[in-house]
Order: C-alpha cells, then sequence, then structure tokens
C-alpha cells in the first residue's frame, strides 16, 4: 500500500455538533483508486495543510477500506470526529449500492465499521455527490446562492446532488434517469466523450439535454458542473443551450473532503 502527498429526503439535523477543535473539522473521502483525508477549517472551508492520500486497497472490502482510513485519521493524529464518503447510496449508516468499490459493501452498517476502526468516536458517512454538493454549495461553485442547486459530477458516471438553500436532499440518483430512451450517464457523463471521440460541442449537446430533462422536473436555480472535466469548463459550459444557470465546480479534489468534515460538523445522518 503506497501513499503520496497532494494539494490541498432532506437530511436531519442530530444531536449537537459534537468534537471539533478549534473550528477544525476532519474529513475522508473514500474513492475506486485512492482514499484521502485531511483537516479543514469550518469557517473558510480550505484545507489545513496537505491533505494525505492511501492507494484504495484491492480487494476494496469493508474491513480493508476501515483500516485504511483508521492510517489516515491516525497520520494526522485527529481525535475529533470524522466525516466519511463512500461511492455508495447511504441510508442510516448502511451502504446501499457500491459503484467502484467492493461488492461487499451493499447491506454494510458502514458507521458502526468506521466507528469500530475509530475507537467508538462519532462518525458521519454519506454519499461522495452529496458530500461534494455540500461543500460546493457552501463554499465553492454555490456559494451565495439560494434556492435549489444541484450538482452533477461528469466522470465514468454522472453523479448528482441537491440542495435547497443549503440543506441536502441525500442519495439523488440523477445520473441513472431516463432522458429520450437512455440513462443519462449513458449519454452526457465525460467518459462517453472520451470512449466516442466527441468534440466539446457534441458533448455539450448530449448534456444540454440531460440539463434540460432535470430542470423541467426540479426547476433549479443553479447547476454546478464538477468532475474532471470541470476544469476545462470554458470550453464546454458556453455551448450549453439549458436555460438554468451552470457554474463549474471550484473545490477540486478537495470537496469530498470539506463535504464530509462539515457533515461530521452539523451532524447531517442521511
Amino acid at each position: 500500500m503506497t501513499n503520496d502527498h497532494t494539494e490541498p429526503g432532506p437530511v436531519s439535523i442530530a444531536g449537537t455538533t459534537g468534537s471539533h477543535p478549534e473550528g477544525r473539522g476532519f474529513g475522508v473521502d473514500v474513492g475506486g483508486s485512492g482514499v484521502k483525508g485531511g483537516v479543514v477549517d469550518l469557517a473558510t472551508g480550505e484545507l489545513i495543510g496537505e491533505r494525505y492520500k492511501i492507494e484504495t486497497p484491492q480487494p476494496s472490502t469493508p474491513t480493508a477500506v476501515a483500516e485504511t482510513v483508521a492510517a489516515i485519521v491516525d497520520h494526522f493524529e485527529w481525535t475529533g470526529d470524522v466525516g466519511i464518503t463512500l461511492p455508495c447510496v447511504v441510508t442510516g449508516g448502511v451502504a446501499r449500492t457500491a459503484a467502484n468499490v467492493d461488492k461487499g459493501w451493499i447491506g454494510t452498517d458502514a458507521g458502526a465499521l468506521f466507528r469500530d476502526h475509530l475507537g467508538g468516536r462519532s462518525v458521519t458517512v454519506l454519499n461522495d455527490a452529496d458530500a461534494a454538493g455540500i461543500a460546493e454549495d457552501k463554499f465553492g461553485g454555490g456559494k451565495d446562492s439560494k434556492g435549489v442547486v444541484i450538482l452533477l459530477t461528469f466522470g465514468t458516471g454522472i453523479g448528482s446532488a441537491i440542495l435547497q438553500n443549503g440543506v441536502l436532499l441525500p442519495n439523488t440518483e440523477l445520473g441513472h434517469m431516463e432522458v429520450d430512451g437512455k440513462e443519462a450517464e449513458h449519454r452526457a457523463a465525460s467518459s462517453v466523450k472520451d470512449d466516442n471521440g466527441l468534440s466539446y460541442k457534441a458533448w455539450a449537446k448530449e448534456v444540454s439535454r440531460v440539463l434540460e430533462r432535470i430542470e423541467d422536473l426540479f426547476w433549479p436555480d443553479l447547476f454546478i458542473a464538477g468532475g474532471g472535466i470541470s476544469r476545462k469548463a470554458e470550453k464546454w459550459i458556453p455551448l450549453l443551450t439549458n436555460r438554468t444557470p451552470v457554474q463549474p465546480a471550484t473545490l477540486r479534489n478537495a470537496a469530498g473532503i470539506v463535504g464530509a468534515a462539515l457533515a461530521a460538523q452539523s451532524g447531517v445522518a442521511p
């Protein structure tokens, strides 16, 4: 196992804010290729110091991932509450699906598992796109926006998060919504652009179709476009033809960490 340092329905609010030393929080973002974590300034959304990353164990079983998360927390000698994202639908702390991680996660009480590996401290577990949405809404592309904000992460598939005035509706799966006979992510994920050699213009047309379908159902005030392709937002966002404004995500690889820390701070319990 190798590691590296790199750059920095509506949910219920339960209990107290827990242990957050000096206005800081801690988030861990579990992905298919890497598990990364760091200390977060809860007032600004900025990472305090560098994030720390360890390659996702293979196979990425619940126990192996939990041990990796514990190693990251121990690296920082962090003793407070911890927020953790998973590429899974999470309800009541239990993983219900598994995308890019071992299928053994399905049905696992992730909250209990991580608590056991982290000495019984308070742990908040949520979907990775939801965590990114929380962070982008508060500190990133949606900062100072009001109303309904929808984050879409364009990658291998399409992840989604819906917030209204900062309140998250957890576990939306808009990437699986059917658009003209095809799943949205099979039409407009950035992997579709790459796999089919589409120009930005051709791909933006497909993205527009998906956004138009979503906005007809939810009437959002703002879309936030995330995923790696958001780094090239100037090449395709101006080509979109849907009616709702689209802003690129700005927190990049830190969004999941920041959102997880914010979720732990607020006691969000999807």
